[in-house]
């Protein structure tokens, strides 16, 4: 990596067009994958990836004046200090606030590199242009209120949030929640036959880990080959399954990792508060993103969970 202040004036200009160039296709991306769920605010990426665009040209012609057509590859991670950018931008579906957060980031970035790289220029036109472009940097922010405020009203907004928490729920919680409930309520009636057939810690645990892994691979198949999410608007068909697998395998070790006690009987009981802890959460859940009333979802939850636990009990003693 070369050190900023080692950057000749050519050097200068060709990471400054490098960086708008790729500015300007990060814009571009961000207004793409937000064109679906959030078609207002993927205006305003757009605008700012023109906007980008047109400083890269006027960068290009007084590079061409002044030093030719030949451009020397320089990036931005071959010179210190510049901060390195997750690339959110690949990721699907993008989220709102990180799209935001992540374009001010850029945007005060870009603005700190024009600002210094003229204050060094010795050349009157070459510091003259890279004056003009940190000041119109400063006055992006204003801008993309003006279009924030132009395409993306107050109303506008609301739905554009009511949709992300949509998708988070579709994407996300549901996969979470059906690995939750499979993973903390089917592999009880296993865990606790072998619990009460074997009065015995380690191959109760066994069976619990068994239960607990097998359910959370079959679960994370079963979710990621059920849709490729293109019609149901559900996303990445392997993002949901590593979530409902995840989530499976979770909730079926709380119950299970209480058995690393030798002792059974103390082993047990502190398992079944687990259970009633972890079917606590999905009432939880099932109210908070759901809108299932509190006490419906916390009756469903219960009593189909004591039922499963009844009949491991059950088998388990016969």
């Amino acid at each position: 990596m070369k050190n900023f202040s080692d950057l000749s004036e050519q050097e200068v200009l060709a990471l400054a067009i490098s960086l708008e160039e790729e500015d300007s296709r990060i814009y571009d991306t961000f207004a793409e994958g937000l064109r679906e769920n959030y078609p207002d605010t993927a205006k305003i990426f757009a605008v700012m990836a023109n906007e980008e665009s047109g400083h890269r040209h006027r960068l290009l012609n007084l590079y061409r004046v002044k030093f030719g057509e030949h451009i020397p590859l320089i990036r931005r991670q071959d010179v210190k200090g510049f901060v390195e950018r997750k690339p959110v931008w690949l990721m699907r579906p993008l989220g709102l606030d990180k799209v935001r957060e992540q374009a001010e980031i850029m945007e005060a970035e870009t603005k700190r590199f024009y600002a210094r790289a003229a204050l060094r220029s010795q050349d009157v036109s070459i510091r003259q242009l890279l004056g003009d472009l940190a000041a119109e940097e400063r006055r992006h922010e204003a801008k993309a209120e003006r279009l924030e405020a132009k395409y993306v009203p107050s109303d506008v907004r609301e739905r554009e949030h009511e949709a992300e928490r949509r998708l988070f729920v579709l994407q996300i919680i549901q996969p979470g929640l059906a690995g939750l409930m499979d993973g903390s309520v089917s592999t009880l009636a296993p865990l606790f036959a072998a619990a009460f057939a074997t009065r015995a810690s380690w191959p109760t645990l066994l069976v619990g880990l068994a239960a607990a892994i097998g359910a959370g691979i079959s679960m994370a198949f079963a979710e990621a080959l059920s849709d490729n999410g293109s019609l149901t608007g559900r996303g990445s068909p392997w993002l949901r399954g590593l979530v409902c697998g995840a989530m499976t395998t979770a909730g079926g070790l709380g119950h299970a990792m209480p058995y690393l006690i030798p002792d059974f009987w103390t082993a047990t009981g502190i398992a079944a508060s687990v259970v009633m802890a972890e079917l606590g959460a999905i009432a939880y859940v099932r109210n908070r993103y759901m809108d299932t009333p509190l006490l419906s979802a916390a009756f469903q939850a219960v009593v189909g969970g004591l039922l499963v636990f009844a009949a491991g009990i059950l088998i388990g003693m016969s």
